[in-house]
């Protein structure tokens, strides 16, 4: 047993003493022999998995920086220098059996402006004298819904985009949709993926607890 999970493991004990979930100090001799062997395999276990996530984590960032040099390399080829990190990447082995896949996915959400597109988007139901399509006031009912953190569908609301409707009232709301976006925020990703016998690319998990 190294010297960090003998760390952990005489974390919050001295004296003779453990300390329990309600945080209470236990006398040792108290504690069963079968519940002092399941504290061990926890927490050597966890030491370990907490070792593991930091190679991961470090493992992560160098394959990152290392497609974004190869992109660099690449466009450099053609005298064209790269401008940020945009743009999904795929990389394929000389053999065409492995590949890695960098992606950038952005999350998007709606500033104050929605609220003023919501408010055309009335208007324009209200105006209507024979009455708006059931459907689409259904649309819009659904589209402005809010989930438990009090926050629109972007899907749902950009959608709206899509109907064919040519009035001044609702193409004005439709562009207070499309002012509102903003990216709120980026996140990269990075798969690794290996042909089969049959030629079909698995990906290369890197997560446990999916069995590999």
């Amino acid at each position: 047993m190294d010297a960090t999970i003998q760390a952990t493991i005489t974390e919050g004990r001295n004296d003779g003493f453990w300390e329990d979930a309600q945080g209470r100090m236990v006398p040792v001799e108290k504690i069963k022999d079968i519940d002092k062997l399941r504290d061990s395999v926890v927490r050597e276990l966890c030491e370990k998995a907490k070792e593991i996530a930091k190679v991961l984590a470090d493992f992560r960032m160098i394959s990152m920086s290392e497609v974004e040099a190869f992109v660099i390399t690449s466009h450099e080829q053609y005298g064209k220098r790269v401008g940020g990190t945009k743009g999904n990447i795929t990389l394929t082995s000389f053999d065409g059996k492995l590949q890695v896949v960098r992606q950038i996915q952005d999350s998007l959400a709606f500033d104050e402006r929605l609220q003023a597109a919501k408010e055309l988007i009335d208007q324009f139901l209200h105006s209507q004298l024979d009455g708006a399509n059931d459907n689409i006031r259904a649309l819009v009912f659904h589209a402005f819904q809010v989930d438990k953190e009090g926050k629109v569908s972007t899907s749902r609301v950009l959608g709206l985009r899509r109907l064919k409707i040519d009035h001044p009232v609702w193409l004005q709301a439709m562009d207070a949709i499309s002012d509102s976006i903003r990216t709120a925020s980026t996140k990269p990703y990075i798969r690794f993926y290996e042909r089969n016998a049959d030629g079909k690319l698995i990906s290369i998990s890197l997560d446990i607890a999916a069995g590999g």
